[in-house]
């Protein structure tokens, strides 16, 4: 350059010069060191133990000899991986073959905890055979549940909440025995969904408006309800529009595979029937509850049913009843009853919801509502006139346990109020303010180690934590690919909370042991749930959810069960390409990773925490691959 002094153009030829000769002198001792490694054994003492070289999974050649030998061919596979942990099968040069095989075809509905042969050896008075009756250790299939011949990944949301696929639920039974109610159709390769049910044959939305012009379904006061025997659930399909969140449920087969339909359907759906047991739900839980002749008997076992409505029932909170006897005046004889009958048992309903303080709000044509009232000074008081039901002994139960816990024939007491207009527990925020908002349950302190800071910190780490999922996992980022996610350990529900804006819904589980008990701060924030103890099985169908989150369950187990049994249940509930994100300490997650990798066929891999690389808890990714059962001889998909 022109600006150079001649002094600078000197000084760089002298640098140039000079490396030069340093590249120059360091290649020839680098061929001397070479030269000498040949003929003298120089070599220095070794800092770590010698590792050979040849650690590939292949069988050594033929020509080889021992370790060392220089006729044996080089190996660059990297040392530094888990293989040590590999079983004896992997480390042969064959195909790869699962450890845990697939189940029987006939096998592709199985419901471990509602299986139909196992329920024969229990009592049927009351349907209690038709409860959770888990197997036992011994009876549990150690193989892989398959889904049927040709699935396919199901129709996105909103679209599936109108069709589903018939190879994914391959059951004609309902549209010919409710074809005239409109419940669902089937056509060709593909079942319809009309929303029409048995006391709404104009549809699901038509029916909602009829409610709608009864309670305020849109102010952000109503968010969670509890559909009892719910059919295919439309109703909660079509609540959702009206940003309501319907939990239902119904038992295994009452009609074939409704539950199975509303899950295909992106609904939020469980197999429960009542009982003895109390539904798996915190007290205080829904805003509304719901029965469209649900064929649940309310008016018996002294009322049993409608105290347990009760128990779940937030305060102020509505029950909705349509269907026999509602309007039996006129329907009596479409319903195959007397007048006299009929009558009987609505003037027991009617009775026994006195009894519970309810007030009856309004019966118009089929539909009638109760309220639950906002606290219990009152009906305190008139325990003088109503001598049954009495009030569970505080002391004796704990209204929020409800895993196996038998019912009783008494009322669950609401927390006290100081004034008649007060709401016991404390008021809710209305949606969607309430996803955020501290929980009264929290605000009252009765949590013990959970105060408002820690709930706004812990809304804040999930946000991050699911945004950095969401760089990992570009199906979670992209809007639609997933419907249905199971949270397997929710704590406050803060990965449910950070995924509201998206087209999902979760069911965000908080196992039956956990202290403190945190369900009941889920439903106030507006979300879903229930409890479960993951050495059992889930009460659903298989292929129910597109994504499950584990955060440190397997830790939270260790020692309970065996991580195989938890994983065998995740895949028996996970669809096909349906994703895995398990959260917890790396030494689990390597045992972890071995077992889907090598016994269980998963895609995965272990990725850093979102905050680097230096945290003992890691994330692994996995998905699960698509495979079917064989198709099966004469098969027949026409109706």
């Amino acid at each position: 350059m022109p600006n150079l002094s001649f002094s600078t153009r000197g000084a760089n030829a002298y640098y140039m010069a000079a490396v030069a000769i340093c590249c120059t002198f360091f290649y020839l001792v680098g061929i001397w060191q070479h030269t000498a490694s040949v003929t003298t054994d120089l070599s220095p003492l070794p800092i770590v133990p010698e590792i050979p070289c040849n650690l590939s999974h292949s069988n050594p050649s033929p020509d080889a000899t021992t370790t060392g030998s220089r006729s044996a061919s080089l190996d660059f596979y990297p040392k530094h991986t888990a293989d040590h942990l590999l079983p004896p099968a992997a480390e042969e040069n064959s195909a790869r073959v699962p450890y845990f095989p697939a189940c029987d075809a006939k096998m592709s509905e199985y419901t471990p905890c509602e299986d139909t042969q196992r329920s024969l050896r229990f009592r049927r008075d009351r349907l209690i055979y038709r409860e959770r009756h888990c197997p036992e250790d011994g009876e549990k299939l150690r193989c892989r549940i398959p889904a049927p011949h040709g699935y396919r990944l199901p129709f996105r949301w909103p679209e599936s909440r109108e069709m589903a696929w018939f190879a994914n639920v391959p059951h004609k039974e309902l549209a010919v025995e409710k074809k005239k109610q409109n419940w669902v159709r089937f056509n060709r390769d593909r079942f319809h969904f009309p929303g029409g049910g048995t006391m709404f044959p104009n549809g699901a939305a038509a029916y909602i408006d009829d409610i709608g012009k009864l309670i305020n379904l849109r102010d952000g006061s109503i968010r969670t309800a509890l559909d009892t025997g719910c059919g295919v659930a439309s109703w909660g399909a079509y609540l959702l529009s009206r940003d309501i969140l319907a939990m239902s449920f119904a038992p295994r087969d009452t009609h074939e595979a409704q539950v199975q339909f509303a899950l295909e359907r992106g609904v939020p759906a469980m197999i429960g029937v009542l009982a003895s047991n109390r539904l798996p739900y915190p007290s205080r839980a829904f805003d509304m509850a719901h029965c469209s002749r649900c064929l649940i008997p309310w008016g018996l076992y002294d009322g049993l049913f409608l105290m347990e409505i009760d128990r779940v029932l937030r305060p102020g909170g509505y029950w909705i009843l349509s269907g026999p006897p509602i309007n039996w005046q006129r329907h009596w004889r479409g319903w195959e009853r007397t007048r006299e009958d009929l009558n009987a048992e609505q003037s027991g309903i009617e009775t026994i919801a006195r009894s519970l303080c309810w007030k009856k709000l309004k019966q118009k044509e089929d539909i009638a509502i109760w309220q639950k009232p906002t606290n219990h000074i009152h009906c305190k008081i008139n325990r003088k006139v109503f001598k049954f039901p009495q009030f569970c002994p505080a002391q004796d139960q704990d209204p929020d346990k409800a895993w196996y816990t038998k019912m009783e024939t008494c009322m669950t007491l609401l927390p006290d109020a100081s004034n008649v207009k007060d709401v016991a527990g404390g008021q809710l925020a209305k949606w969607p303010e309430r996803l955020t908002a501290v929980p009264p349950r929290i605000n009252s302190g009765s949590l013990e180690g959970i105060t408002a800071d820690n709930f706004t910190g812990d809304t804040e780490l999930w946000r991050r934590r699911v945004a950095h999922y969401k760089t990992l996992d570009r199906q979670l980022a992209e809007r639609g690919r997933y419907r249905n996610l199971l949270d397997m350990n929710a704590h406050l529900g803060g990965f449910a909370a950070a995924l509201a804006a998206d087209p999902v819904w979760v069911m965000n589980v908080v196992t039956n042991h956990a202290q403190p008990n945190t369900l009941g701060i889920i439903y106030e924030r507006g979300l879903i749930g229930t409890y479960q103890d993951w050495c059992e099985a889930m009460s659903t169908y298989p292929r129910t959810y597109d994504l499950i989150h584990a955060d440190s369950v397997f830790t939270l187990y260790r020692g309970r069960c065996e991580t195989e049994d938890i994983l065998l249940e995740m895949d028996r509930i996970l669809r096909p390409e349906g994703s895995l994100i398990i959260r917890d300490d790396v030494d689990e997650l390597v045992k972890i990773k071995d077992i889907l990798d090598d016994e269980m066929q998963y895609e995965c891999r272990i990725v850093d925490h979102e905050e680097g690389p230096l945290s003992r808890e890691k994330i692994i990714l996995a998905k699960k691959l698509y495979w079917t059962a064989p198709a099966q001889e004469g098969t027949n998909t026409s109706l």
